[in-house]
């Protein structure tokens, strides 16, 4: 799994590719959400478009990175969420922990308003 930090006007935009499947990798993602949070980055759109499958362990990443976002009066916002990955959502009853954008663009507005 791979992943790129890109940063504008106080939204971070983290990209995800490959398989979130849990272990070393998965950890790092973790650690740099965190990271980002420990910074007061508190606005952050996860774009899923070339993450292939999600396991719980990547589920459970996504999970407490809305969940500390949320504590910290920030937001998460899902774009590119494939239909396997939206299945996923919907079969472990997480459709409404979860906000999905359909563009960056969108997902932008609905963090600032």
């Amino acid at each position: 799994m791979n992943y790129t930090v890109s940063e504008k006007d106080g939204i971070v935009l983290l990209s995800l590719a490959g398989k979130i499947m849990g272990g070393p990798e998965a950890n790092e993602i973790n650690d740099k959400i965190n990271h980002l949070i420990d910074e007061n980055k508190l606005h952050i759109i996860i774009d899923l478009e070339h993450v292939e499958w999600m396991n719980s362990s990547g589920l459970g990443i996504l999970i407490t990175a809305v969940t500390i976002l949320k504590d910290n009066n920030g937001a998460l916002r899902l774009i590119n969420v494939s239909e396997r990955i939206k299945n996923l959502l919907k079969i472990t009853k997480l459709t409404t922990v979860f906000e999905i954008a359909e563009s960056y663009d969108q997902a932008i507005k609905s963090l600032r308003s």
